[in-house]
């Protein structure tokens, strides 16, 4: 079933009004008609079935028929800090983190990446990564659309973290070698907290920044004994966080 992403004022007691880009996708893309059925959601946990009434120019009627909360959503919000990647790396990490069911994605200015956007280039890809995130959440059926912040120097992010009160902060290191403890702080995370992880970029971390990473509270673990690509290693974490927090 098809699902699209409202704001609140969107929806009263009986009707979802469909406003905007998605008006065109019903219409021309997916060609719905009246009495077709589509879920809506709004960003917290209900979700909506709705019955097509109207497909106008400007806007879609739908009638709810009913409200129900899913539980999609892990109780714990995970940010994922990604250092930048070559190429359209960042596009395939954006939509998989999405899927895997990350809070936000925090593109991160590291030492040795080596792209390098100005002002105008980077609010072009900051852009395109929302839409990406917002693509995959309609995917997989997620109850908000995660956002893709402003690209965070190495230093910003240690601020950013503490704004958002992530008290769970964790850096897959490939120098990190003692599986066990690793295996034991990610057993102690409960679900609830807000969790921060912080992915390298191709090169690695350059030592300084490892070790600011760890004095600003980033637990470094390991991922076994393989070194991961940036593009896999968020991915393989955010994995496993979802298996341990996932609700029964």
């Amino acid at each position: 079933m098809h699902r699209f992403f409202v704001d609140r004022s969107q929806v009263n007691d009986a009707e979802v009004v469909i406003t905007g880009a998605d008006v065109n996708h019903i219409r021309n893309v997916l060609r719905m008609k009246p009495g077709d059925v589509f879920l809506a959601a709004c960003g917290d946990e209900w979700e909506y079935t709705c019955r097509i009434e109207s497909v106008e120019q400007d806007q879609v009627l739908a009638k709810i028929e009913d409200a129900q909360m899913p539980g999609k959503e892990l109780r714990s919000q995970i940010f994922l800090f990604q250092c930048l990647p070559k190429s359209d790396k960042m596009d395939l990490i954006v939509q998989k983190a999405v899927e895997l069911g990350a809070y936000a994605v925090v593109p991160v200015q590291a030492e040795r990446s080596v792209v390098r956007y100005d002002a105008k280039k980077a609010a072009k890809r900051v852009e395109r990564w929302n839409a990406i995130a917002e693509s995959a959440a309609k995917q997989a059926k997620r109850m908000i659309i995660p956002q893709v912040t402003e690209i965070q120097s190495f230093s910003e992010l240690f601020s950013f973290a503490e704004a958002q009160e992530i008290r769970v902060c964790l850096m897959p290191y490939e120098l990190a070698e003692n599986m066990g403890e690793t295996r034991q702080f990610l057993d102690s995370i409960r679900p609830g907290e807000r969790i921060g992880v912080l992915i390298g970029p191709e090169g690695g971390f350059a030592p300084s920044e490892a070790e600011q990473a760890i004095a600003h509270g980033f637990h470094s673990i390991t991922l076994g004994k393989r070194i991961l690509r940036t593009e896999t290693a968020g991915l393989a974490a955010l994995s496993i966080l979802m298996y341990l927090l996932e609700d029964a």
